[in-house]
């Protein structure tokens, strides 16, 4: 009997993360880090259901929610084994919806939408595979990759030939880094200790912590006051030492001129990358930025929304480090666009983990262009944060300063029954019983958590 998608539920979690300032910069300082979530279930009778969400940091929700819902259509009724087993025409078939695509095209809230959408429909091909995502990934042949990359508008870049060299050039070794990956996981760097809204005594605190627990690179928000940036990075470069590498985060805090003035004041304590200097929408300017202050690298793509503008940043010689992001771009098919991109051009895939359970979908990509793309882990790092881990099922395990590669099936993007109860906005007790404290909360605009969209 044929299996169909039969429930779409969303949920509006919240995490209030702006009361101790975690996650705070130059450009968002009060963020309350929060899932746009959705679960998709099937009437197959395996109890297995996808798993995904969008990232906010906060009333974002009010809309990514609505977006995430606007897919229902997309999904309910479908073939469960039809969708899952061509995952290259089943994105097509969000992002080709052409009253949807008028929002974007393949940008924004939309395109976020989609990318939670998509990533649920991975957990779930995952679990049904009864492997992680990362795995399922390097199973699967050049061919079958390659099938899952819409190659429209990249083709003056990367065609669908070269990407199929790439990867079959890396395939012989597949089997080796699998092992290698299996016994030493893959390299991590910690952002715990550079929050903005930190003082100077916790920021020496936890990058000391960081370096015990065996981090070789620790990131610092910066971007709000020069003179605080460079007593901030004078600090932590006292207190790591000379062998830590440092990395900087401006959040596209500055214009071009601002950029190059202020990281000239920091190049002193040498700080091994500069992220987001600018627009993420600045090709140029990004260009312009890394000409200027090299030898310091630049590094960008948390922000950015597609694998367009991805290839325009490569193509312009505006990075030194591309950072992905799980659930900004349109989920795992752009990301491995993304990745052959990197991979042509020779630039390192750094990922962008600064949000909840972005740390649980990255490290799954990383390993993936280890094992079946790039092929190294060369100044390779995936960014880990501490905080939330413990609201997931599966949640990233990192040791000496690596993530341990998850052998549970899936994607890792499970939240606990429990916390999306408790962090329901608005009516989940961690909301409601802030509200009683204070009295002043604003009327939400939301309607009510974990709704199930009809079929």
């Amino acid at each position: 009997m044929m299996a169909r998608f039969t429930s779409f539920t969303t949920h509006d979690v919240r995490f209030p993360t702006s009361r101790d300032l975690d996650g705070s910069d130059a450009m968002n300082p009060d963020p309350d880090y929060s899932a746009a979530y959705v679960v998709i279930g099937t009437d197959a009778g395996d109890g297995l259901e996808g798993h995904g969400f969008a990232f906010t940091i906060g009333r974002g929700n009010d809309v990514q929610v609505a977006a995430i819902e606007a897919l229902a259509g997309h999904v309910l009724g479908r073939d469960v084994d039809a969708a899952l087993d061509d995952m290259g025409a089943t994105w097509k078939s969000f992002v080709d919806d052409s009253q949807l695509r008028w929002l974007g095209p393949e940008k924004g809230v939309m395109h976020m939408a989609i990318s939670a959408v998509v990533n649920a429909l991975w957990d779930l091909r995952a679990k049904r595979a009864g492997l992680p995502l990362w795995d399922l990934l390097s199973r699967m042949s050049p061919e079958e990759l390659v099938a899952l990359v819409d190659f429209r508008y990249l083709t003056d870049a990367l065609t669908r030939e070269e990407a199929l060299e790439l990867l079959r050039r890396s395939e012989p070794g597949r089997a080796e880094r699998r092992a290698e990956l299996l016994r030493t996981g893959f390299p991590a760097y910690t952002t715990s200790p550079g929050w903005l809204g930190y003082s100077d005594d916790k920021l020496v605190r936890l990058a000391r912590e960081a370096v015990a627990d065996g981090f070789t690179q620790i990131k610092l928000k910066v971007g709000a006051h020069v003179e605080d940036d460079v007593r901030r990075l004078e600090l932590a470069r006292a207190t790591v030492g000379p062998d830590v590498r440092i990395a900087v985060d401006a959040n596209q805090r500055w214009d071009v001129g601002d950029a190059v003035e202020w990281i000239s004041r920091l190049a002193p304590f040498d700080p091994w990358w500069v992220e987001e200097p600018t627009s993420p929408d600045d090709v140029l300017g990004h260009a312009a930025i890394r000409r200027a202050v090299a030898p310091v690298k630049i590094a960008t793509g948390e922000h950015v929304q597609n694998r367009i503008v991805f290839k325009q940043l490569l193509q312009a010689g505006s990075l030194d480090v591309l950072q992905i992001d799980a659930a900004r771009v349109a989920g795992v098919n752009e990301n491995v666009a993304i990745l052959l991109l990197a991979a042509k051009f020779g630039v390192p895939v750094c990922p962008h983990a600064g949000g909840v359970g972005l740390c649980e979908l990255v490290q799954h990509l990383s390993m993936f262009d280890f094992v079946a793309v790039a092929g190294t882990r060369e100044d390779r790092v995936v960014e880990y944060v501490d905080h939330l881990h413990e609201h997931f099922v599966d949640p990233v395990v990192v040791e000496r300063g690596a993530y341990r590669a998850p052998t549970t099936p899936g994607f890792s993007a499970q939240i606990l029954p429990r916390t999306l109860r408790h962090f329901a906005f608005p009516d989940g007790a961690e909301w409601t019983a802030a509200t009683a404290a204070t009295d002043t909360a604003a009327v939400p605009i939301t309607t009510a958590p974990g709704r199930q969209v009809p079929a």
